[in-house]
Protein backbone atom coordinates (compact mmCIF):
# COMPACT_ATOMS: atom_id res chain seq x y z
CA UNK A 1 0.00 0.00 0.00
CA UNK A 2 2.76 2.53 0.77
CA UNK A 3 4.63 1.36 -1.95
CA UNK A 4 1.53 2.03 -4.43
CA UNK A 5 1.46 5.43 -2.42
CA UNK A 6 4.70 6.34 -3.03
CA UNK A 7 4.96 5.62 -6.86
CA UNK A 8 1.61 7.91 -7.23
CA UNK A 9 3.06 11.03 -6.11
CA UNK A 10 6.45 10.34 -7.48
CA UNK A 11 4.66 9.70 -11.01
CA UNK A 12 2.42 12.95 -10.08
CA UNK A 13 5.01 15.05 -9.37
CA UNK A 14 7.16 14.13 -12.66
CA UNK A 15 3.64 14.78 -14.79
CA UNK A 16 3.71 18.23 -12.45
CA UNK A 17 7.36 18.97 -13.77
CA UNK A 18 6.90 18.14 -17.09
CA UNK A 19 4.41 20.35 -17.59
CA UNK A 20 5.48 23.30 -15.99
CA UNK A 21 8.75 22.34 -18.17
CA UNK A 22 6.74 22.64 -21.37
CA UNK A 23 5.18 25.66 -20.52
CA UNK A 24 8.42 27.38 -19.56
CA UNK A 25 9.67 25.92 -22.96
CA UNK A 26 7.00 27.31 -25.01
CA UNK A 27 7.09 30.73 -23.57
CA UNK A 28 11.18 31.01 -23.81
CA UNK A 29 10.82 29.78 -27.42
CA UNK A 30 8.47 32.72 -28.04
CA UNK A 31 10.57 35.07 -27.02
CA UNK A 32 13.57 33.63 -28.64
CA UNK A 33 11.51 34.24 -31.44
CA UNK A 34 10.56 37.89 -30.88
CA UNK A 35 14.02 38.46 -29.71
CA UNK A 36 15.30 37.23 -33.12
CA UNK A 37 14.25 40.27 -34.86
CA UNK A 38 15.79 42.69 -32.71
CA UNK A 39 19.40 40.80 -32.63
CA UNK A 40 18.87 40.81 -36.45
CA UNK A 41 18.14 44.69 -36.54
CA UNK A 42 21.46 44.96 -33.75
CA UNK A 43 23.64 43.01 -36.44
CA UNK A 44 22.67 44.93 -39.68
CA UNK A 45 23.00 47.80 -37.34
CA UNK A 46 26.57 47.14 -36.45
CA UNK A 47 27.64 45.60 -39.57
CA UNK A 48 26.53 49.06 -41.17
CA UNK A 49 28.08 50.84 -38.39
CA UNK A 50 31.55 49.04 -39.04
CA UNK A 51 31.62 49.63 -42.47
CA UNK A 52 31.34 53.27 -41.58
CA UNK A 53 33.82 53.38 -39.67
CA UNK A 54 36.56 51.10 -41.37
CA UNK A 55 36.00 50.95 -45.02
CA UNK A 56 38.94 52.80 -47.15
CA UNK A 57 36.61 54.95 -49.66
CA UNK A 58 34.30 56.74 -46.85
CA UNK A 59 32.81 58.69 -49.17
CA UNK A 60 30.63 55.79 -50.14
CA UNK A 61 29.43 55.15 -46.86
CA UNK A 62 26.73 57.14 -46.69
CA UNK A 63 23.95 56.11 -43.90
CA UNK A 64 21.39 56.82 -47.00
CA UNK A 65 23.43 54.47 -49.74
CA UNK A 66 24.10 52.45 -47.38
CA UNK A 67 20.38 51.37 -46.19
CA UNK A 68 19.18 51.56 -49.78
CA UNK A 69 21.80 48.87 -51.11
CA UNK A 70 20.54 46.94 -48.32
CA UNK A 71 17.03 47.78 -49.53
CA UNK A 72 17.75 46.57 -52.60
CA UNK A 73 19.39 43.41 -51.88
CA UNK A 74 17.08 42.15 -49.71
CA UNK A 75 14.11 42.81 -51.84
CA UNK A 76 16.05 41.56 -55.24
CA UNK A 77 16.45 38.31 -53.42
CA UNK A 78 12.51 37.57 -53.25
CA UNK A 79 12.14 36.93 -57.12
CA UNK A 80 13.26 38.77 -59.67
CA UNK A 81 9.72 40.98 -60.20
CA UNK A 82 9.76 42.61 -56.68
CA UNK A 83 12.55 45.85 -56.48
CA UNK A 84 12.91 48.87 -54.08
CA UNK A 85 12.96 52.27 -56.43
CA UNK A 86 14.50 55.26 -55.28
CA UNK A 87 12.92 58.12 -55.33
CA UNK A 88 13.93 59.02 -59.23
CA UNK A 89 13.44 55.37 -60.47
CA UNK A 90 9.85 55.95 -59.23
CA UNK A 91 9.23 59.12 -60.86
CA UNK A 92 10.29 57.17 -64.28
CA UNK A 93 8.34 54.28 -63.51
CA UNK A 94 5.50 56.98 -63.57
CA UNK A 95 6.43 58.66 -66.49
CA UNK A 96 6.51 55.40 -68.64
CA UNK A 97 2.91 54.54 -67.42
CA UNK A 98 1.75 58.10 -68.36
CA UNK A 99 3.09 58.04 -71.84
CA UNK A 100 5.35 60.69 -71.87
CA UNK A 101 9.07 61.48 -71.19
CA UNK A 102 12.41 63.40 -72.34
CA UNK A 103 14.50 60.62 -74.10
CA UNK A 104 15.79 59.46 -77.46
CA UNK A 105 13.12 57.15 -78.95
CA UNK A 106 13.91 53.40 -78.12
CA UNK A 107 12.31 50.24 -76.78
CA UNK A 108 15.33 48.72 -75.17
CA UNK A 109 16.26 44.71 -73.72
CA UNK A 110 18.58 43.00 -72.41
CA UNK A 111 20.56 39.78 -73.96
CA UNK A 112 22.80 38.15 -73.08
CA UNK A 113 25.67 36.07 -75.15
CA UNK A 114 27.42 33.29 -75.06
CA UNK A 115 29.75 34.21 -72.29
CA UNK A 116 26.86 34.93 -70.27
CA UNK A 117 27.24 39.01 -70.60
CA UNK A 118 24.50 40.88 -70.48
CA UNK A 119 24.31 43.50 -73.56
CA UNK A 120 21.29 46.26 -74.87
CA UNK A 121 20.05 45.80 -77.55
CA UNK A 122 17.38 48.09 -79.43
CA UNK A 123 13.84 46.02 -79.69
CA UNK A 124 12.42 48.81 -81.79
CA UNK A 125 13.26 52.54 -82.87
CA UNK A 126 9.94 54.88 -82.29
CA UNK A 127 9.26 56.53 -85.47
CA UNK A 128 9.59 60.09 -85.55
CA UNK A 129 11.81 60.15 -82.76
CA UNK A 130 15.48 61.27 -82.17
CA UNK A 131 16.82 57.41 -82.75
CA UNK A 132 14.67 56.56 -85.67
CA UNK A 133 15.93 60.25 -87.39
CA UNK A 134 19.52 58.60 -86.74
CA UNK A 135 18.83 55.39 -88.72
CA UNK A 136 18.78 52.99 -85.42
CA UNK A 137 17.61 49.47 -86.32
CA UNK A 138 15.52 46.89 -84.77
CA UNK A 139 18.43 44.49 -83.30
CA UNK A 140 21.59 46.83 -83.09
CA UNK A 141 23.78 46.42 -79.98
CA UNK A 142 24.46 49.73 -78.04
CA UNK A 143 27.70 48.99 -76.80
CA UNK A 144 28.45 52.48 -75.46
CA UNK A 145 26.85 55.55 -74.08
CA UNK A 146 29.01 58.32 -73.76
CA UNK A 147 31.94 56.52 -73.73
CA UNK A 148 30.98 54.51 -71.26
CA UNK A 149 30.74 50.45 -71.55
CA UNK A 150 27.18 49.04 -71.55
CA UNK A 151 28.28 45.93 -70.55
CA UNK A 152 25.95 43.81 -68.30
CA UNK A 153 24.05 46.86 -67.61
CA UNK A 154 20.32 46.51 -66.59
CA UNK A 155 17.63 48.12 -68.85
CA UNK A 156 17.52 50.84 -65.44
CA UNK A 157 21.19 51.87 -66.08
CA UNK A 158 20.75 52.75 -69.30
CA UNK A 159 17.42 55.05 -68.74
CA UNK A 160 18.89 56.57 -66.21
CA UNK A 161 21.52 57.83 -68.69
CA UNK A 162 19.54 58.36 -72.29
CA UNK A 163 16.49 60.10 -70.33
CA UNK A 164 16.72 63.36 -69.76
CA UNK A 165 16.06 67.26 -70.44
CA UNK A 166 15.00 67.78 -74.10
CA UNK A 167 17.58 69.26 -75.93
CA UNK A 168 20.11 68.27 -73.95
CA UNK A 169 22.61 65.74 -76.13
CA UNK A 170 23.76 62.06 -75.29
CA UNK A 171 26.00 59.90 -77.73
CA UNK A 172 25.27 56.44 -78.20
CA UNK A 173 27.78 53.89 -79.68
CA UNK A 174 26.08 51.68 -82.12
CA UNK A 175 27.47 47.76 -82.91
CA UNK A 176 25.18 46.55 -86.11
CA UNK A 177 25.27 42.59 -85.84
CA UNK A 178 24.52 42.16 -89.61
CA UNK A 179 27.74 44.09 -90.91
CA UNK A 180 29.87 43.88 -87.60
CA UNK A 181 30.06 47.73 -87.95
CA UNK A 182 30.19 50.28 -85.09
CA UNK A 183 29.75 53.71 -85.23
CA UNK A 184 28.51 56.88 -82.76
CA UNK A 185 25.03 58.76 -83.19
CA UNK A 186 25.07 61.93 -81.38
CA UNK A 187 21.28 62.60 -80.52
CA UNK A 188 19.67 65.32 -78.99
CA UNK A 189 16.91 64.49 -76.72
CA UNK A 190 13.43 65.12 -77.17
CA UNK A 191 9.80 64.61 -75.70
CA UNK A 192 8.91 60.81 -76.04
CA UNK A 193 5.14 60.51 -76.27
CA UNK A 194 4.03 56.56 -76.22
CA UNK A 195 0.92 55.69 -77.84
CA UNK A 196 0.77 52.72 -76.98
CA UNK A 197 -2.10 51.52 -79.47
CA UNK A 198 -0.99 51.68 -83.42
CA UNK A 199 -1.90 50.23 -86.67
CA UNK A 200 -0.34 48.28 -89.43
CA UNK A 201 1.52 50.87 -90.28
CA UNK A 202 2.41 52.38 -87.43
CA UNK A 203 0.27 55.12 -87.75
CA UNK A 204 -3.42 56.02 -86.76
CA UNK A 205 -5.47 55.71 -89.40
CA UNK A 206 -6.63 52.14 -88.31
CA UNK A 207 -8.00 51.30 -91.85
CA UNK A 208 -9.86 47.87 -92.95
CA UNK A 209 -9.30 45.68 -95.65
CA UNK A 210 -11.98 44.76 -98.22
CA UNK A 211 -12.97 41.75 -96.35
CA UNK A 212 -13.93 44.02 -93.44
CA UNK A 213 -10.98 43.15 -91.73
CA UNK A 214 -8.62 45.45 -88.85
CA UNK A 215 -5.64 45.55 -87.25
CA UNK A 216 -4.35 46.72 -84.25
CA UNK A 217 -1.20 46.82 -82.01
CA UNK A 218 -1.04 47.32 -78.54
CA UNK A 219 2.29 47.82 -77.53
CA UNK A 220 2.16 48.26 -73.77
CA UNK A 221 -0.83 48.90 -70.98
CA UNK A 222 0.02 52.14 -70.27
CA UNK A 223 -2.95 54.51 -68.65
CA UNK A 224 -4.37 56.09 -71.97
CA UNK A 225 -4.46 52.22 -73.62
CA UNK A 226 -8.40 51.73 -73.37
CA UNK A 227 -9.15 55.51 -74.70
CA UNK A 228 -7.03 54.78 -77.79
CA UNK A 229 -8.29 51.54 -78.28
CA UNK A 230 -11.49 52.85 -78.51
CA UNK A 231 -11.12 55.48 -80.24
CA UNK A 232 -9.08 52.55 -83.02
CA UNK A 233 -12.15 50.60 -82.65
CA UNK A 234 -14.69 53.35 -83.30
CA UNK A 235 -12.64 54.57 -86.81
CA UNK A 236 -12.56 50.39 -87.75
CA UNK A 237 -16.53 49.97 -87.17
CA UNK A 238 -17.10 53.56 -89.03
CA UNK A 239 -15.30 51.46 -91.88
CA UNK A 240 -17.14 48.29 -91.76
CA UNK A 241 -15.66 46.87 -89.10
CA UNK A 242 -16.32 42.42 -89.45
CA UNK A 243 -13.21 40.78 -88.00
CA UNK A 244 -10.18 41.77 -85.73
CA UNK A 245 -6.66 41.33 -85.30
CA UNK A 246 -5.30 42.31 -81.69
CA UNK A 247 -1.77 42.07 -81.81
CA UNK A 248 0.31 41.69 -78.85
CA UNK A 249 2.98 40.41 -79.80
CA UNK A 250 6.80 41.98 -77.43
CA UNK A 251 4.22 43.66 -75.56
CA UNK A 252 5.56 43.77 -71.82
CA UNK A 253 2.60 44.58 -69.87
CA UNK A 254 1.43 47.40 -67.90
CA UNK A 255 -1.31 48.71 -65.80
CA UNK A 256 -4.07 45.88 -64.50
CA UNK A 257 -6.79 48.01 -64.53
CA UNK A 258 -6.10 48.72 -67.95
CA UNK A 259 -5.65 45.08 -69.31
CA UNK A 260 -9.46 44.82 -67.42
CA UNK A 261 -10.59 47.97 -69.73
CA UNK A 262 -9.17 46.22 -72.94
CA UNK A 263 -10.74 42.68 -72.31
CA UNK A 264 -14.02 44.16 -71.32
CA UNK A 265 -14.41 45.74 -74.67
CA UNK A 266 -15.49 42.11 -76.33
CA UNK A 267 -16.95 40.56 -73.03
CA UNK A 268 -20.83 40.38 -71.77
CA UNK A 269 -21.24 42.34 -68.45
CA UNK A 270 -20.21 40.52 -65.32
CA UNK A 271 -18.32 38.07 -67.11
CA UNK A 272 -14.98 37.02 -65.34
CA UNK A 273 -11.85 38.14 -66.64
CA UNK A 274 -8.92 37.89 -64.35
CA UNK A 275 -8.56 36.54 -60.50
CA UNK A 276 -6.16 36.97 -58.15
CA UNK A 277 -5.18 34.82 -55.13
CA UNK A 278 -2.91 35.62 -52.04
CA UNK A 279 -1.65 35.55 -48.57
CA UNK A 280 -3.87 38.20 -47.17
CA UNK A 281 -7.55 38.82 -47.93
CA UNK A 282 -6.98 42.49 -49.43
CA UNK A 283 -4.57 41.46 -51.80
CA UNK A 284 -7.26 38.55 -53.55
CA UNK A 285 -9.53 40.17 -56.21
CA UNK A 286 -12.12 39.22 -59.54
CA UNK A 287 -12.09 41.95 -62.03
CA UNK A 288 -15.32 41.29 -64.19
CA UNK A 289 -16.62 42.87 -67.27
CA UNK A 290 -18.40 46.23 -66.78
CA UNK A 291 -19.97 46.46 -69.85
CA UNK A 292 -19.67 49.69 -70.05
CA UNK A 293 -18.17 49.99 -73.85
CA UNK A 294 -19.29 46.96 -75.38
CA UNK A 295 -18.37 46.21 -79.05
CA UNK A 296 -20.29 43.66 -81.45
CA UNK A 297 -19.49 40.06 -81.17
CA UNK A 298 -16.67 40.02 -84.50
CA UNK A 299 -14.39 37.29 -85.05
CA UNK A 300 -11.12 38.09 -83.65
CA UNK A 301 -7.63 36.66 -83.66
CA UNK A 302 -4.71 37.75 -80.97
CA UNK A 303 -1.13 37.21 -82.28
CA UNK A 304 1.60 36.77 -79.01
CA UNK A 305 4.75 35.44 -78.77
CA UNK A 306 7.97 35.17 -76.20
CA UNK A 307 7.75 38.97 -75.45
CA UNK A 308 4.26 39.26 -74.33
CA UNK A 309 4.42 39.20 -71.23
CA UNK A 310 1.74 40.18 -67.64
CA UNK A 311 -0.88 42.39 -68.79
CA UNK A 312 -1.10 40.99 -72.57
CA UNK A 313 -1.26 37.46 -71.11
CA UNK A 314 -4.64 38.59 -69.08
CA UNK A 315 -5.72 39.63 -72.18
CA UNK A 316 -4.91 36.64 -74.42
CA UNK A 317 -5.69 34.11 -71.18
CA UNK A 318 -9.00 35.31 -70.67
CA UNK A 319 -10.56 35.67 -74.43
CA UNK A 320 -8.77 32.27 -75.27
CA UNK A 321 -10.61 30.43 -72.07
CA UNK A 322 -14.16 32.46 -73.43
CA UNK A 323 -13.37 31.11 -76.69
CA UNK A 324 -14.03 34.87 -77.44
CA UNK A 325 -10.51 34.67 -79.73
CA UNK A 326 -8.24 32.52 -81.33
CA UNK A 327 -4.79 33.21 -79.73
CA UNK A 328 -1.85 32.51 -82.44
CA UNK A 329 1.93 33.04 -82.31
CA UNK A 330 4.39 31.08 -79.83
CA UNK A 331 4.41 30.48 -76.32
CA UNK A 332 4.13 33.44 -74.53
CA UNK A 333 6.63 34.90 -71.39
CA UNK A 334 5.00 33.50 -68.35
CA UNK A 335 5.18 36.34 -66.38
CA UNK A 336 1.61 36.05 -63.98
CA UNK A 337 2.12 37.42 -60.50
CA UNK A 338 1.04 41.07 -59.23
CA UNK A 339 3.26 43.55 -58.02
CA UNK A 340 1.39 46.66 -55.46
CA UNK A 341 3.56 49.71 -56.01
CA UNK A 342 3.93 50.77 -52.21
CA UNK A 343 4.92 54.47 -52.22
CA UNK A 344 7.04 55.63 -49.22
CA UNK A 345 7.72 58.70 -47.25
CA UNK A 346 10.70 60.00 -48.78
CA UNK A 347 9.54 59.52 -52.45
CA UNK A 348 10.68 55.81 -52.91
CA UNK A 349 8.93 52.91 -53.59
CA UNK A 350 8.46 48.72 -52.89
CA UNK A 351 7.19 46.92 -55.59
CA UNK A 352 6.34 44.07 -54.01
CA UNK A 353 4.85 40.52 -55.69
CA UNK A 354 1.98 40.27 -53.43
CA UNK A 355 -0.69 37.88 -56.01
CA UNK A 356 -0.70 35.92 -58.63
CA UNK A 357 -3.11 35.83 -61.69
CA UNK A 358 -5.65 33.31 -62.83
CA UNK A 359 -7.23 32.98 -65.99
CA UNK A 360 -11.17 32.48 -65.91
CA UNK A 361 -11.16 28.45 -66.13
CA UNK A 362 -8.71 28.98 -63.31
CA UNK A 363 -5.13 28.49 -65.41
CA UNK A 364 -2.03 29.71 -63.70
CA UNK A 365 0.16 32.08 -65.91
CA UNK A 366 3.41 32.67 -64.06
CA UNK A 367 5.79 30.71 -65.09
CA UNK A 368 3.78 28.70 -67.58
CA UNK A 369 2.87 31.45 -70.16
CA UNK A 370 0.12 31.22 -72.56
CA UNK A 371 0.32 28.01 -75.26
CA UNK A 372 -1.59 29.58 -78.31
CA UNK A 373 -4.54 27.66 -80.37
CA UNK A 374 -2.43 27.92 -82.93
CA UNK A 375 1.42 27.30 -83.31
CA UNK A 376 3.10 29.58 -85.78
CA UNK A 377 6.75 30.07 -85.46
CA UNK A 378 9.44 32.63 -86.34
CA UNK A 379 13.30 32.69 -86.35
CA UNK A 380 14.92 35.21 -84.96
CA UNK A 381 16.11 36.73 -88.16
CA UNK A 382 12.70 37.14 -89.47
CA UNK A 383 11.43 39.07 -86.26
CA UNK A 384 14.67 40.72 -86.62
CA UNK A 385 13.78 41.47 -90.42
CA UNK A 386 10.39 42.19 -89.63
CA UNK A 387 10.61 44.53 -87.26
CA UNK A 388 13.17 46.79 -89.55
CA UNK A 389 10.78 46.50 -91.74
CA UNK A 390 7.92 48.24 -89.43
CA UNK A 391 9.77 50.65 -88.02
CA UNK A 392 9.87 52.62 -91.42
CA UNK A 393 12.98 53.68 -91.71
CA UNK A 394 14.51 55.04 -94.89
CA UNK A 395 16.07 52.91 -97.17
CA UNK A 396 19.37 54.43 -97.75
CA UNK A 397 19.78 53.55 -93.36
CA UNK A 398 19.36 49.54 -94.01
CA UNK A 399 22.60 47.81 -94.65
CA UNK A 400 22.69 46.89 -98.12
CA UNK A 401 22.87 43.54 -97.08
CA UNK A 402 19.40 43.49 -95.39
CA UNK A 403 17.73 45.64 -97.88
CA UNK A 404 16.44 43.23 -100.18
CA UNK A 405 15.99 40.62 -97.26
CA UNK A 406 13.88 43.51 -94.94
CA UNK A 407 11.95 44.19 -98.38
CA UNK A 408 10.91 40.55 -99.07
CA UNK A 409 10.13 39.57 -95.18
CA UNK A 410 6.52 38.69 -94.76
CA UNK A 411 4.51 38.37 -91.30
CA UNK A 412 3.69 35.00 -91.11
CA UNK A 413 1.47 35.40 -88.30
CA UNK A 414 -0.26 38.02 -89.51
CA UNK A 415 -0.92 35.99 -92.41
CA UNK A 416 -2.43 33.61 -90.83
CA UNK A 417 -4.77 35.50 -89.04
CA UNK A 418 -5.96 37.02 -91.75
CA UNK A 419 -6.43 33.60 -93.85
CA UNK A 420 -8.27 32.50 -90.35
CA UNK A 421 -10.58 35.62 -89.64
CA UNK A 422 -11.53 35.58 -94.17
CA UNK A 423 -12.97 32.48 -93.45
CA UNK A 424 -15.10 33.28 -90.20
CA UNK A 425 -16.02 36.67 -91.61
CA UNK A 426 -16.85 35.29 -95.16
CA UNK A 427 -18.87 31.84 -93.79
CA UNK A 428 -21.47 31.89 -91.82
CA UNK A 429 -22.47 29.79 -88.84
CA UNK A 430 -24.79 27.31 -91.03
CA UNK A 431 -21.20 27.19 -93.55
CA UNK A 432 -23.38 29.47 -96.20
CA UNK A 433 -21.11 32.51 -97.59
CA UNK A 434 -22.48 35.43 -95.68
CA UNK A 435 -23.01 37.46 -98.52
CA UNK A 436 -25.71 35.40 -99.80
CA UNK A 437 -26.54 35.05 -95.89
CA UNK A 438 -27.10 38.74 -96.14
CA UNK A 439 -28.85 38.92 -100.02
CA UNK A 440 -31.77 36.89 -98.82
CA UNK A 441 -32.71 38.46 -95.73
CA UNK A 442 -32.93 41.78 -97.66
CA UNK A 443 -35.35 39.97 -100.16
CA UNK A 444 -37.37 38.12 -97.71
CA UNK A 445 -39.17 40.74 -96.24
CA UNK A 446 -39.97 43.18 -99.25
CA UNK A 447 -42.00 39.60 -100.63
CA UNK A 448 -43.49 38.86 -97.13
CA UNK A 449 -44.37 42.75 -96.70
CA UNK A 450 -48.02 42.88 -99.20
CA UNK A 451 -48.74 39.08 -98.11
CA UNK A 452 -49.14 40.53 -94.35
CA UNK A 453 -51.24 43.58 -95.28
CA UNK A 454 -53.81 41.33 -97.38
CA UNK A 455 -53.92 38.75 -94.48
CA UNK A 456 -55.12 41.27 -91.69
CA UNK A 457 -59.35 41.49 -93.32
CA UNK A 458 -59.79 37.52 -93.21
CA UNK A 459 -59.08 38.29 -89.40
CA UNK A 460 -61.66 40.40 -88.52
CA UNK A 461 -64.11 37.66 -87.38
CA UNK A 462 -62.72 35.31 -84.76
CA UNK A 463 -62.09 37.04 -81.44
CA UNK A 464 -58.86 38.87 -82.28
CA UNK A 465 -56.27 36.68 -80.55
CA UNK A 466 -53.61 36.59 -83.45
CA UNK A 467 -51.52 39.24 -81.48
CA UNK A 468 -51.24 36.49 -78.61
CA UNK A 469 -50.34 33.95 -81.50
CA UNK A 470 -47.44 35.88 -82.51
CA UNK A 471 -45.95 37.33 -78.86
CA UNK A 472 -43.97 33.82 -79.23
CA UNK A 473 -42.62 34.36 -82.34
CA UNK A 474 -41.33 37.90 -81.52
CA UNK A 475 -40.10 36.33 -78.05
CA UNK A 476 -37.85 33.56 -80.14
CA UNK A 477 -36.29 36.58 -82.08
CA UNK A 478 -35.16 38.90 -79.34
Amino acid sequence: MKNRLFYGVLILGLGINLFLGSRVYLLHAATSDEDTQYQNMELFVRVMETIRSHYVDGDKVKYQDLVHAALKGMVNSLDPHSEFMEARKYTEMKKDTEGAFGGIGVVIGVRTNDVNETYLTVIEPMEGTPASRAGILSGDQIIKIEGRTTKNFTIEDAVNILRGRPGTKVTITISRPSNKKEFDADLTRAVIKVASVRDFEGGYAFPVDENGIGYVRLRQFGEQTDAELERALKKMEEKGLKGLVMDLRHNPGGLLDQAKKVTEKFLPRGTLIVSTEARNAEDRSQLKASGKTPHPEFPMVVLVNGGSASASEIVAGCLQDLKRAVVLGEQTFGKGSVQSILPLADGSALRLTTAKYYTPSHKVIHEKGITPDIEVRMTDEEARLLMIKRSHVRADLIEPADRDKVAEVSDRQYDRAVDLLKGLVLVGKDGRPVDKVSQAEKVAPEKKAPVKSKAKPKAKNPARKTPEKKAPEKKSDE
